[in-house]
């Protein structure tokens, strides 16, 4: 039989990439629009690219693992509670996966059936798997969001920031709103492609909500034209 490559399989760290790119990107380069609506020089622009690009990885990265931890936390303490009861009351746990079975429409005997030969194959497996919802495909892995929220964040902040230097100053605003749209539409296709979900829907909520976070801190920028030197 072939192994299938179920989209379920991706939903962590998809999740934490989608995330960290969409967000490097649009974080860093509404910040550059703003910074640059109120900018007369390329200097205060770099310098807040840059920061922005460098302080929000971090931060991606250390709030994904926190997040994802404490997801950890409470599957391991779900399995410790779940690995005491099979110690202390077999007879109650083997009921409740019976009742599991029989809720999915198995009949009572086959339940029982089924529910003995699993418990006599893996107990704690098949009570993570069954009555917890925990298996190895969608465990929580704290490193693997980090590393993939942090890394992702990079790669979707770093474009605008290297853009600041090609960039004409008086385009600046106008031009990284564009590259950032054709990088959202990029980002879109991607991410729908590696879900399996529907690419107009992507692409057209990660554009949307793009060019409203672009367009206010464009606005503020005006609004607030310091004259920066």
């Amino acid at each position: 039989m072939k192994d299938e490559n179920h989209y379920i399989i991706r939903s962590g760290w998809l999740r934490a990439a989608v995330l960290g790119a969409n967000d490097g990107l649009l974080s860093t380069a509404s910040l550059i629009i703003g910074v640059a609506a109120a900018s007369h020089t390329k200097d205060p622009i770099i310098i807040a690219g840059a920061a922005s690009l460098v302080a929000g990885a971090l931060s991606m990265a250390a709030g994904e693992y926190v997040s994802v931890s404490s997801q950890s936390d409470i599957e391991q303490a779900d399995l410790l509670r779940e690995k005491k009861e099979l110690k202390e009351m077999p007879e109650s746990e083997l009921a409740e996966l019976v009742a599991i079975y029989e809720k999915r429409g198995l009949d009572s005997a086959l339940a029982l059936q089924v529910a003995e030969q699993l418990t006599a194959h893996n107990a704690l497996e098949t009570h993570a798997r069954d009555e917890l919802g925990i298996n190895e495909m969608t465990e929580a892995k704290p490193i693997q969001a980090a590393l993939a929220s942090g890394a992702s964040f990079i790669s979707g902040g770093i474009i605008p920031v290297i853009l600041i230097i090609v960039i004409p100053l008086h385009q600046m605003v106008f031009l990284q709103y564009a590259a950032a749209l054709v990088l959202l539409l990029i980002l879109g296709v991607l991410a729908a492609k590696a879900g399996g979900s529907n690419i107009l829907k992507s692409v057209t909520r990660l554009t949307f909500w793009g060019t409203i976070a672009m367009a206010i801190t464009a606005l503020i920028g005006y609004l607030f034209d310091v004259n920066l030197t």
